[in-house]
């Protein structure tokens, strides 16, 4: 019996000691994303799903200044200005006017990549990996609602500059999406307008405005 209690002392303490690293190297990350003005990241974007026999990689863009931004992947532009959302697809000439979904509450969208682990999540420290001579520690995110599609996160971030260097997602399906961070640059100048809507240069478009 005493061992038992002891063990179970020890994992307590363990978890607990996990869980206030997690929580501090969480609180540096969040304090340093928003000290700056705006953010620029180049990223790698992968999809898998192995029982699918699903791979897919491509490259992206994103600026960010507070909660709007300006996305690039996949040769669409997700431009949001804080209310509105503007999916444009030149292949398509089609530009889809929304406001973004509140109600997809799991979507990691770009105004929220760099601070949605701060709410809804119980979190843990998990592996450190040296790769490319930075050591990047990793924190394990479990959604708290149940019904979440997502089964976990790993957010892997870079000890040294407190940056987000990968964010790789587990869905209860088995789709495993990784984001990794090419560059990181942060205060850039930036044009007034890049986040808002010119309609004058899609006057060829076809306009499609849902509620």
């Amino acid at each position: 019996m005493k061992h038992i209690i002891t063990y179970l002392f020890i994992a307590f303490t363990f978890t607990g000691f996990a869980q206030n690293k997690a929580k501090t190297l969480l609180n540096e990350v969040s304090k340093k994303v928003k000290s700056y003005k705006n953010i620029s990241i180049d990223f790698k974007y992968t999809l898998e799903n192995t029982s699918e026999n699903i791979k897919q990689e491509t490259r992206g863009d994103v600026i960010m200044k507070g909660d709007q931004y300006k996305l690039n992947i996949l040769g669409v532009i997700r431009l949001f200005d804080g209310k509105t959302l503007y999916t444009i697809s030149p292949e398509d000439e089609e530009v889809t006017i929304t406001s973004e979904n509140d109600n997809e509450e799991d979507a990691i969208t770009p105004s929220k990549m760099l601070s949605f682990y701060e709410d809804g999540y119980i979190y843990s420290t998990d592996i450190e990996q040296s790769i490319k001579g930075r050591k990047i520690q990793y924190i394990k995110l479990i959604p708290i609602d149940s019904k979440s599609e997502i089964k976990y996160i790993l957010l892997g971030i870079d000890s040294q500059t407190k940056h987000i260097y990968n964010l790789i997602q587990l869905g209860k399906n088995n789709t495993k999406t990784t984001l990794t961070v090419n560059s990181f640059k942060t205060n850039e100048p930036l044009s007034k307008t890049l986040f808002t809507f010119d309609a004058n240069k899609y006057e060829d478009y076809y306009i499609n405005k849902l509620d």
